[in-house]
């Protein structure tokens, strides 16, 4: 595909997952996107086929760039699995608080069982990225660092789970916090930080044999 088409499928997917986030898939339709993004009908389904084609292409952008990061990480045999595992934290908050549009739209659509046709064509993308977490803590339990008896799917559903309850709750985790967790400059310059040093402290309470 040259360039051109390229940088067009791009933009298209940018004002789709805006409207998505924005409207959900249910409210968004083909036509508005279509119309915000300046082009027809036909190059649109050309190049996506149907709305949920469109929505899914959305999702498989955003998961795949992460995807790829967190392998590299993990495939990097100079570093032991809680140096991976802290890298991948301060990645994931990074990518998580700078998108929690795209946050809540996952949650959102993951979370209706209406669309289970769809939910199952979401699920393993958003899989992928959850295995490769869980690689490199069952690296850490397989090479003696963590603790043998370490339950690995649940401490990645406290990683998972801490984003979705900050992303979801925004208004009762603002009166928590006693700051506006919506406010960017307060993400940046204290949200993502305090984010960062807890799930790493807690995380390695639970992971790390201590000497």
């Amino acid at each position: 595909m040259d360039k051109d088409k390229i940088d067009k499928k791009d933009h298209i997917l940018d004002v789709a997952e805006k409207i998505f986030a924005e409207q959900g898939y249910d409210g968004a339709s083909t036509r508005s996107i279509s119309g915000e993004a300046g082009v027809n009908m036909a190059m649109l389904n050309y190049y996506f086929g149907s709305k949920e084609g469109l929505f899914i292409a959305v999702f498989e952008r955003k998961i795949s760039s992460f995807r790829t990061l967190i392998q590299n990480i993990g495939n990097d045999d100079s570093k032991s699995a809680w140096a991976k595992l802290e890298w991948c934290i301060d990645s994931y908050v990074e990518r998580i608080m700078s998108n929690s549009c795209f946050q809540k739209l996952v949650n959102r659509e993951l979370s209706l069982n209406k669309r289970s046709d769809l939910t199952e064509k979401l699920t393993p993308i958003l899989m992928t990225n959850v295995l490769e977490f869980k690689k490199i803590i069952q690296e850490g339990v397989d090479k003696g660092l963590f603790y043998e008896d370490t339950d690995v799917e649940l401490a990645i559903t406290t990683i998972f789970g801490t984003k979705n309850y900050i992303i979801n709750s925004p208004h009762m985790v603002s009166l928590m916090l006693g700051y506006d967790v919506t406010n960017e400059a307060i993400m940046e310059t204290q949200l993502k930080p305090r984010l960062k040093i807890y799930m790493k402290r807690l995380l390695k309470s639970y992971l790390v044999k201590q000497q």
